[in-house]
């Protein structure tokens, strides 16, 4: 595989290495350790039962967190292997990008951040560092799964730079500031906050945008929160429908489906992967830090690409997550979380584990932290019963 890799691709033998010194594996890179510990996390387990879209009991073909993240690991590869970038790297932080979810997908984020706000909020991306960083207690030396460097950059730089150059917040922490989740690492300055990330790190986030528009037409037809009429007219996916149509014109509705969302996916990362290609010779890309200090994403969508994703996310956005079956259960998955925090804040013992950090501190923004932690990594089902034990109500979801 060394031979093969482009000369902007990580290679493990240049890895900066752990926080942890250990001993190198004989017949693992680092990259490659750091996959195969994110697979064996109990984090990743539990994405198993945490909401893409549709909650669990809805159906048992809907998308999951774990499902998702499978499908960005798969996209990412694809692109990693046609860009000539570490596979493994990539995998990585694709499998693990969306460890710090909450139960109940977008919704429960939003109730916790609002829970948390006067403890620095709540952002999945900043909980996703602290529980490879912290959370996990697999391991006899040390908290965390001891990622690299490579792999803890990329993860923090998911949406890219975290800061600018005077050290402001930009982007999606701009008006918020950085979260607390982020901020508490000590090790955080050394992760090159104002640069870009790796060119694995950058396939790993664009692929998460390819999966999302893909299996979201997917469970959104399958959901029946729209017909595939109703695609017709729309950038990318309509012409995929076109496609099959002509192709197969008595061909039945799951199959239909299928076959467009595999050509959406086909579209979306062939023009990623040539607009990388012009980017990679317009800025003369020869080396790992080129890509950090390009001044702009290097793997990305053609500018026409881009629009029509644009286009894609906006029907979307009103036609499947603004309908009112959504909508209506979002709602009530928000009050769940809320009403958990603010049900362990009130009394620690409440806490259904045995007598801990999380009963026995006293200083409030540590006690708000460890019961934001333990929420945040609940699975849908486990936060329905937990409401319904302290409650003793349905949680809201007959």
């Amino acid at each position: 595989m060394m031979s093969e890799l482009a000369q902007y691709a990580a290679r493990s033998a240049d890895s900066r290495g752990r926080f942890f010194e250990e001993l190198a594996s004989l017949d693992r890179d680092v990259y490659q350790r750091d996959r195969d510990r994110i697979i064996h996390s109990t984090a990743l387990r539990r994405l198993k039962h945490k909401t893409q879209v549709f909650v669990y009991h809805e159906g048992d073909h809907y998308r999951t967190r774990l499902t998702h993240s499978l499908e960005v690991a798969q996209i990412a590869r694809s692109i990693g292997r046609s860009l000539r970038l570490n596979e493994d790297l990539t995998e990585a932080l694709a499998l693990a990008h969306d460890l710090g979810h909450t139960p109940f997908g977008h919704a429960g984020e939003e109730a916790l951040d609002m829970a948390m706000q006067p403890w620095g909020g709540f952002d999945h991306n900043a909980q996703t560092l602290r529980i490879v960083t912290r959370l996990e207690r697999r391991y006899a030396d040390f908290d965390g799964l001891n990622l690299s460097w490579e792999t803890l950059e990329g993860l923090v730089k998911h949406n890219g730079p975290v800061i600018e150059e005077k050290g402001e917040p930009i982007g999606r922490y701009a008006e918020t500031g950085i979260p607390a989740a982020l901020s508490d690492f000590p090790q955080l300055d050394t992760l090159m906050l104002s640069s870009f990330a790796s060119g694995e790190a950058q396939v790993a986030a664009i692929a998460d945008d390819i999966a999302y528009n893909a299996h979201d037409i997917d469970d959104g037809l399958r959901a029946g929160v729209f017909d595939v009429i109703d695609l017709a007219d729309i950038p990318i996916a309509g012409p995929a429908l076109s496609e099959v149509l002509t192709s197969y014109p008595r061909i039945e509705r799951g199959r239909m489906i299928h076959e467009t969302v595999r050509r959406v996916i086909s579209v979306m990362v062939a023009d990623v992967v040539r607009e990388t290609s012009r980017r990679l010779d317009r800025l003369a890309v020869s080396t790992p830090s080129d890509i950090r200090t390009a001044g702009e994403p290097v793997v990305a969508f053609s500018a026409q690409m881009l629009e029509n994703n644009r286009v894609l996310q906006k029907f979307l956005f009103r036609r499947m997550y603004r309908h009112e079956k959504v909508v209506d259960i979002m709602e009530r998955a928000k009050r769940v979380v809320r009403h958990l925090f603010d049900a362990y804040l009130a009394d620690p013992s409440a806490l259904p584990r045995a007598p801990g950090p999380e009963r026995q501190v006293e200083d409030e923004h540590l006690r708000a932290r460890n019961i934001c932690d333990f929420v945040a990594g609940m699975t849908d089902r486990y936060a329905m019963d937990e409401h319904k034990r302290l409650f003793d109500l349905d949680p809201l979801f007959r």
